[in-house]
């Protein structure tokens, strides 16, 4: 006998309280605005007033772009909680593998930006080496390709489903759910994690030795604990939304549990989105301290091997 999970219809799962709809347009329409203005803004700086390319920029403008599409899927979801989706299953299907690819691509790309700070502070004279322009493009390749991938992937699990809303996965369970919360949130997240405590250790150590710093190396470390932290909040409590969901989803569990635990992850949503403001104000800030301070280190560093006997 069928169960009554799958049964449940999108309708069943959409939060249609008034209080949410009002929450939700209190949130997204001034994360529509700052989104596009700080991303916008952000990016034009990388592409404009910082026009030559390098590893740090690449990834600045890469993910100031995937930002940006994010942003853009803001008025469909507003759209889809003030109306009945009416605008065909196709254009919902495309909204949110927009939507997935570009949220997982920026997750890679933070974490690319993690790695490649690390690779810097902790080993300058060996980086430039290690890390070269043509790297980096074929990492964002890479990335673009894994994000757009799964995304096919998940379209073709609900190729015969009709969307009577939008921005709602169906209450089958999603076999690459645990993919999803595995490679495109824990690793990346372990990954910043220890890149990020290494950097401060290093800056840490830099202060002590080097007092005229101090002020500048403080700032990078706050940066980079403000880094984590953003990540760890707007990511966190979503992926925690996807696991019990597809735990609930694969027991079959009952359309009254499953309504409660997608109400929680359309508000773990907005949280998320968050993420697409405050990269733009994090980052910026992030990459001219952090310019500067390799700029000092590795000439530091190089002045100390060339005078070593």
């Amino acid at each position: 006998m069928e169960s009554e999970a799958s049964n449940c219809s999108f309708t069943t799962h959409v939060p249609s309280g008034l209080t949410f709809k009002t929450f939700s347009l209190i949130s997204y329409i001034p994360l529509f605005i700052f989104g596009i203005i700080c991303n916008v803004l952000a990016l034009w700086i990388f592409c404009c007033k910082k026009k030559e390319w390098t590893v740090t920029t690449l990834f600045m403008r890469n993910l100031m772009i995937a930002d940006i599409l994010v942003v853009l899927t803001f008025p469909f979801r507003l759209y889809v909680f003030l109306h009945k989706w009416n605008l065909g299953t196709e254009l919902c299907k495309a909204l949110m593998s927009l939507y997935f690819v570009n949220m997982y691509m920026s997750i890679f790309t933070i974490t690319a930006i993690a790695f490649d700070r690390y690779l810097a502070i902790r080993h300058p004279l060996k980086y430039k080496s290690w890390i070269s322009l043509r790297k980096a493009s074929i990492t964002c390749c890479i990335f673009w390709i894994i994000c757009i991938t799964i995304c096919i992937l998940r379209n073709l699990e609900d190729i015969e489903y009709e969307f009577t809303t939008c921005f709602q996965d169906s209450t089958r369970p999603f076999f690459l759910s645990p993919v999803f919360v595995i490679v495109g949130f824990l690793l990346p997240l372990l990954t910043i994690s220890f890149c990020s405590g290494k950097v401060i250790m290093t800056l840490r150590v830099r202060t002590r030795m080097d007092t005229y710093k101090q002020c500048s190396v403080e700032k990078a470390v706050k940066l980079v604990i403000a880094n984590l932290v953003s990540f760890i909040i707007c990511f966190l409590p979503i992926h925690i939304g996807y696991t019990i969901r597809f735990v609930a989803e694969s027991l079959r569990i009952s359309c009254n549990i499953l309504e409660n635990i997608n109400e929680f992850i359309h508000v773990e949503n907005l949280i998320a989105n968050l993420n697409c403001v405050l990269d733009s104000v994090i980052y910026y800030f992030a990459a001219s301290e952090f310019q500067d301070i390799l700029f000092k280190q590795f000439t530091l560093s190089k002045c100390r091997s060339s005078c070593v006997p």
